[in-house]
């Protein structure tokens, strides 16, 4: 019997696909977004072999967007917002508009009319979110400052696109040839109601979420959560990310980017939030793999060779003109060098409104394919190149560190000072396990030092005179911060046993001699962490038995059958 295969394929292939050229990336040292676009690329129309389909790889990918912006909503909260709006509102209006006069003047080399320009450039001004928002996870940067200015900046371009996509049609008629004063005037008065109408849109549905939302989406979950289930816990984080996306695209005409973080901003606020991005996690990342899949599907390597100059210009304004003019106005806002160079940085690729643009503005007349196959072009190449150009940026800064820089830092990324203990106990997580050890052995007088990916735990901690820095224990930076080499024993306290194992593998490195204590959920999880170094593995569920069989039993110690593959029960017990 046959059956319709197309979404099927189109997963099972894409991500298939995705997986190996990922892997192979990862293998090479670069970054696993070029696996994943190159698949889009061997999966794509331009290329032999299978096509996958476009449009629902698209979907898919909205998903993926939707997702990420509710997870980067998470870590945010309305106050930390509106303490960015005096760098993020002005910067990225500057930004914008500096980088699509650019545009404007590479299209007006190429003989382009002046509405073709003006769509052009406009359409290499605005970063792409999953590329950022990745960046900025993947270097552990979301909690801090620069993370929350970038973020920021991105949430304002959001609006100045929602608000660009509406009015583009009026506007790309003023910029036509010789219009007619009436015809102008008649413009002029529709341009300003639909204004009027897509602001008070915009500004219903924020105060919808701050008034409605900000007291029904944590209520619901708490419910949920009360009810003991983590299979309907997950269904309900899931729903509220999606729900609240589809509502704001629908009814409010704000993009699923916007909508999604604003619902996650409004649930940071309750003490869910951190359960509600680890439930979201999994599925999260693979759709943003199909986000950079369709990316790649859109590319045509032809282009190379029909323009590599005008190709070229357009990749310059992209890599050059934005990171510059954001560098330059984050500056000039009496921000530290760190973190303009994190948001110049940041900002130096094109995505998926780059892409929306690029077909309105054929749909309009005013861009030709050619145009969408180097807009395309330097969306791909940008993409390619943000990683290298992240890994750059410590290059760049340490080169810049002579001459000085006035400006305070208020958050670090290396160049950690190193503890002065000696002797000491390093606590990786400062969570519901960690906090508990932490608070007894600085209680019993235990010189201690804290690793907390969490700047806001972090400096908490400090403001009661504990030893503490935010950052991955597996970084390089934090490891010397912590003076593991001179450490009697490091505690890993986080429940991810993949990330407790490159902290356990990093410190075997810096110090072979060093205990260390880690936790874990099942039987493979401890004998993964063993075999990297870990001296002891504390199973929690089996402490939990341990300790019941010892109350009922009233033994000190109780005799225990373990399941060891893995059965239901177990999965079960971590719920």
């Amino acid at each position: 019997m046959f059956h319709e295969t197309s979404l099927v394929a189109t997963i099972v292939v894409g991500l298939g696909l995705a997986f190996v050229l990922a892997a192979i990336a990862n293998r090479i040292k670069v970054s696993l977004l070029v696996g994943y676009l190159l698949a889009g690329v061997a999966v794509g129309p331009f290329t032999p072999g299978f096509v996958a389909d476009q449009k629902l790889a698209a979907q898919l990918a909205e998903i993926g967007v939707i997702l990420l912006m509710f997870g980067v909503g998470l870590h945010f909260s309305t106050k930390d917002l509106l303490a960015m709006r005096r760098v993020v509102v002005p910067g990225a209006l500057v930004q914008m508009s500096g980088s699509t006069l650019l545009g404007m003047a590479v299209a007006w080399l190429l003989g382009w009319p002046l509405a073709s320009g003006f769509v052009f450039g406009l359409a290499l001004s605005v970063a792409s979110t999953v590329v950022l928002m990745r960046a900025l996870q993947e270097h552990r940067l979301l909690d801090s400052e620069r993370g929350h200015v970038a973020a920021g900046w991105l949430v304002v371009q959001d609006l100045l696109m929602v608000l660009a996509l509406v009015l583009l049609p009026p506007l790309v008629e003023l910029l036509k040839e010789m219009p007619s004063s009436s015809t102008q005037r008649l413009d002029l008065q529709h341009v300003a109601t639909t204004t009027a109408v897509t602001l008070g849109k915009v500004a219903a549905f924020i105060a919808l979420m701050l008034m409605v939302g900000r007291r029904v989406i944590p209520q619901l979950l708490h419910y949920i959560a009360h009810t003991g289930s983590r299979e309907l816990f997950r269904l309900a984080v899931l729903s509220v990310a999606l729900g609240v996306a589809f509502i704001a695209a629908e009814l409010f005409s704000v993009s699923f980017a916007l909508g999604a973080f604003f619902a996650g901003m409004i649930l940071s606020e309750s003490e869910l939030s951190q359960r509600a991005a680890e439930e979201s996690l999994p599925l999260r990342d693979a759709f943003a793999a199909l986000f950079f899949l369709s990316v790649g599907m859109l590319f045509d390597p032809a282009v190379f060779v029909r323009e590599p100059l005008p190709l070229l210009a357009t990749l310059l304004v992209v890599l050059v003109g934005n990171t510059t003019l954001a560098f330059g106005i984050v500056r000039l806002l009496g921000y530290p060098r760190d973190t303009a160079l994190t948001v110049g940085v940041g900002l130096a690729q094109i995505g998926e409104f780059s892409f929306i643009l690029a077909d309105l503005g054929i749909g309009l007349g005013v861009l030709t394919e050619r145009a969408r196959d180097l807009i395309l072009g330097a969306s791909m190449l940008s993409i390619l190149l943000n990683p290298l150009m992240f890994a750059a940026k410590d290059r760049w800064k340490a080169r810049l560190r002579p001459a000085g820089d006035v400006a305070p830092q208020k958050d670090t990324e290396v160049d950690l000072p190193v503890t002065s203990l000696e002797d000491h106990v390093v606590l990786v997580g400062y969570g519901r396990v960690g906090s508990i050890v932490g608070e007894r052995l600085h209680a019993d007088g235990v010189k201690l030092f804290v690793i907390d990916e969490s700047a806001a735990i972090v400096e908490r901690l400090r403001m009661r005179r504990f030893e503490s820095v935010p950052g991955n224990a597996a970084n390089e930076a934090v490891v010397r911060a912590a003076n593991l080499a001179r450490a009697r024993l490091l505690i890993v306290a986080i429940p991810n046993a993949f990330e407790a194992g490159q902290v356990v593998q990093q410190a075997k490195r810096v110090n072979p001699a060093l205990k260390i204590v880690a936790r874990a959920h099942y039987d493979a999880e401890v004998e993964h962490l063993r075999g990297l170094g870990a001296d002891q593995v504390i199973m929690g569920e089996r402490e939990i038995a341990q300790a019941m069989l010892r109350t009922v039993l009233g033994v000190p110690e109780a005799p225990l059958t373990e399941a060891r593959h893995g059965t239901q029960d177990q999965k079960d017990a971590d719920r």
